[in-house]
């Protein structure tokens, strides 16, 4: 795992989570964002008051609840589960890419729901387009038989064998001759 983890996105995350929060991350990544204060910044200003207390203590346990309620923050700001990282990935570098594809995950669902900032990262999820078919739309599509019923128009299997039978060199429908003995090579045999 840890040969997935990118410094370059890493760079990228870092500029990005500077410009929207206003606070430094500091020279090591994983330090800065371990005790969850930037984190929960974050959150804040994506989605005003979704991290109603936010620990400052240099306690472990207020650095893993800060961390835990910056989770459950991405999960009601839309995140899908599978994106998330648990809060032991950032606080005892268990999985840092983990952690590195959940913020690329969060800076893409920022993008979706229209923030605006001078780092372009994530990749912009796509919306849902609903169709709305009147009801003779609908039973026009029922009178089509797609190709995948089956048609006598295109491909056959004429010419076909069936598995198992020998495939003979001469075709006596067309003309061709079989061999006269056994020992005649002809040119379709090399």
């Amino acid at each position: 795992l840890a040969q997935k983890y990118d410094p370059q996105k890493e760079a990228e995350l870092r500029t990005w989570i500077e410009s929207v929060t206003g606070q430094q991350i500091g020279p090591d990544f994983q330090k800065g964002l371990k005790d969850g204060v930037i984190l929960c910044e974050l959150m804040n200003k994506l989605q005003p008051n979704s991290v109603r207390k936010i620990n400052r203590s240099a306690q472990n346990w207020h650095q893993l609840e800060n961390l835990s309620n910056f989770i459950k923050a991405m999960a009601s700001y839309g995140m899908n589960p599978v994106d998330l990282f648990e809060a032991n990935d950032l606080f005892e570098s268990g999985n840092l890419t983990q952690v590195q594809v959940s913020l690329l995950a969060l800076a893409g669902m920022a993008k979706t729901k229209g923030l605006q900032s001078g780092v372009d990262i994530g990749v912009k999820y796509s919306e849902k387009q609903q169709r709305n078919f009147d009801e003779a739309k609908m039973k026009a599509g029922q009178c089509v038989i797609g190709l995948q019923m089956g048609t006598n128009k295109c491909a056959s299997q004429s010419g076909m064998t069936a598995y198992g039978t020998r495939r003979h060199l001469y075709d006596p429908k067309n003309q061709i001759l079989p061999p006269m003995d056994h020992s005649t090579i002809s040119l379709q045999m090399g």
